[in-house]
């Protein structure tokens, strides 16, 4: 976290994207495009081109014999084709590439990077590689470098990553914008795995075909420096034959775990401790996670972790809802030590990031759950990251059927994937701070803003499409108005509490749907008629067998009126999201029923 108090969030949302502008024209950070110039101060620009070559001066009496050029040998050009020599030849036209579309920096420089070398010296056993490999892929080491841009300097244990998946988590690393003079913040991202099977065996798999990040990035101050700013500085010679620096470090733990509340706590102890102390601290912690017993699903672990104790619940499923808990015991709680691995973190307390959209808290959980795209507006990529799970979480156990990123930036990889002119994905869900994302989806259908600032929206919620189908609960919303006033306590008890209305409202949510299914299953007649050799599975899902039970039978959820509620439903049914729901019980009772036909 900063070292100075984070400012209050006012977290916004937007929902349907709108076609996309041109970036030249729309992002306040491409004002300035560099050209080739004359001029001999060009060459100190740091810009990448063609240096024009220096006849170098040799000794007087010291003869140079002429260099003799051969013509170049004419290009055959394209031949014709033997079997139709007449048919007309067409270029064929350069493909587009994101490197010609989108403002990024390369990682030019090809050398083996000191802190990996560093890393390598570091002894370490191959099981213990394979027990650290449990829990984490590795811990990478990001630094800034003015010619470069982000660029990984090293990742422990030893680790392969394909250029396109260390860009995308060099770039995820940093913050897109100013934060702080100095200071030290911390941030989660998720990027998409591009290993195939034949590098599988060079690091562990994930579980969903992504790469979860968590990022304590630093800055420090130091005005003898040439921007300003150090963490790890380092002398070279480049072009401009200027000292260059590293002002901004990022250490980063790679996982495929979808465990936020978790890895973002062990990196908020493990950062500043690595930023102080260095290579050793990131040893002792590889030690510390070698010895954690196996993540098994289900579990309540207790880990030792560089002189702290976590008490660690682990999901059975990762739609599982965690509890926390309820008000008899909620004084006490720590979620520094008490920790439900996939909820979202708790410090600092959620409900600030929402304070300005806190009456609108019920119209963004329908959005989530109809599957409606939204975007989440920032300050700081700690901001928009904790607001994203948070949202993730209040919809379980109903999967979230879309993409989602805790923090995305233009730089990433599936840019032109999840942001481009056709209609938006469903149930896509981006954390950004860059205001250009603003002005370019103005016409998004839902969107929230979390702390407001110089630039970007302004916070709070706004939708122009969606009309709220459930009635809020006022009494909460009276409680939660008076904790925004109150203190840190005060705020976290009020943020778990509103964790667990919603949570309250998912569950009444797919009891109608529950109690339809249950009509589903076979009855032991049914079973007993069934050969054995045909598999035991739920009934075909009727909408209209449905809507006659939920017309008899009622929903406890406080809709506004009948119509509404059967329009929500309706809306619902058609979501991705029930889709991958109902996939998932018929699994489970498909588990179910073939246990009892073995007993």
């Amino acid at each position: 976290m900063c070292d100075e108090q984070m400012p209050r969030a006012d977290l916004k949302l937007n929902g349907a994207f709108e076609e996309e502008e041109d970036i030249a024209e729309a992002s306040p950070y491409l004002g300035i495009i560099h050209t080739p110039a004359s001029s001999s101060t060009s060459s100190m620009t740091g810009s990448i081109g063609t240096p024009t070559p220096v006849r170098p001066t040799f000794p007087e009496g010291f003869s140079v014999p002429p260099i003799q050029t051969r013509p170049r040998k004419k290009s055959l050009g394209q031949l014709a084709s033997p079997s139709s020599p007449t048919l007309p030849r067409f270029a064929r036209p350069a493909p587009l590439v994101r490197s010609q579309t989108l403002p990024r920096v390369y990682q030019l420089d090809t050398r083996p990077r000191r802190k990996q070398a560093e890393l390598d010296q570091l002894d370490i056993a191959p099981e213990t590689v394979e027990k650290i490999r449990r829990w984490i892929i590795g811990i990478a080491i990001v630094d800034f470098d003015v010619d470069d841009g982000p660029v990984i300097d090293g990742i422990f244990p030893p680790s392969i990553l394909l250029p396109a998946e260390a860009e995308n988590l060099a770039f995820s690393s940093f913050p897109d914008s100013l934060q702080f003079d100095q200071g030290s913040q911390n941030h989660s991202f998720r990027i998409r795995e591009q290993l195939n099977s034949v590098h599988a065996e060079k690091r562990p798999p994930t579980k969903d075909g992504y790469i979860y990040g968590y990022s304590h990035f630093t800055q420090k101050k130091d005005t003898a420096l040439k921007r300003g700013y150090e963490q790890v500085q380092r002398t070279r010679f480049s072009r401009s034959n200027l000292r260059l620096t590293y002002p901004k470090r990022s250490v980063v733990i790679l996982t495929q775990h979808q465990f936020p509340a978790f890895f973002s706590l062990v990196i908020s102890v493990f950062g500043p401790l690595f930023q102080q102390h260095g290579l050793p601290m990131l040893e002792a912690a590889c030690q510390n996670i070698a010895t954690w017993r196996d993540p098994v699903p289900g579990g309540t672990l207790e880990l030792g972790f560089l002189g702290s104790v976590l008490h660690l619940a682990l999901p059975l499923t990762i739609n599982e809802q965690q509890f926390t808990p309820g008000p008899p015991t909620v004084g006490k709680y720590d979620p520094r030590q008490h920790i439900a691995a996939s909820s979202s973190p708790l410090t600092p307390s959620p409900l600030l990031l929402f304070e300005a959209a806190v009456a609108q808290l019920w119209s963004v959980w329908e959005c989530l759950v109809l599957c409606e795209p939204l975007l989440v507006f920032g300050t700081s990529p700690a901001q928009t990251s904790q607001a994203v799970w948070w949202l993730r979480d209040l919809i379980r156990p109903i999967p979230l059927a879309g993409d989602f990123r805790p923090y995305f930036t233009m730089q990433d990889g599936d840019y032109t994937l999840l942001v481009n002119r056709l209609p938006p994905k469903p149930g896509i869900l981006l954390g950004v701070t860059n205001p250009f994302f603003e002005k370019s989806h103005k016409n998004t259908t839902a969107q929230t803003s979390a702390a407001g600032g110089p630039a970007g929206p302004v916070p709070g919620w706004k939708s122009k499409t969606h009309n709220r189908y459930i009635s809020r609960d006022r009494t909460l919303l009276k409680q939660l108005e008076t904790a925004l006033r109150g203190d840190t306590k005060a705020k976290l008890i009020a943020s778990l509490a509103l964790r667990r209305h919603f949570h309250s409202r998912t569950t009444e949510l797919i009891t109608p749907l529950a109690r339809y299914l249950n009509t589903l299953i076979p009855t032991p007649t049914e079973v007993a008629r069934t050969s054995i050799h045909n598999t035991l599975r739920l009934k075909p899902f009727n909408t209209a067998s449905f809507f006659v039970s939920l017309k008899a039978h009622g929903s406890t959820l406080p809709f506004r009126s009948t119509s509404k509620r059967t329009e929500f439903y309706e809306r619902f049914l058609k979501t991705p999201g029930f889709g991958v729901w109902l996939a998932q019980q018929e699994q489970i009772v498909e588990g179910v029923l073939k246990e009892k036909r073995a007993v």
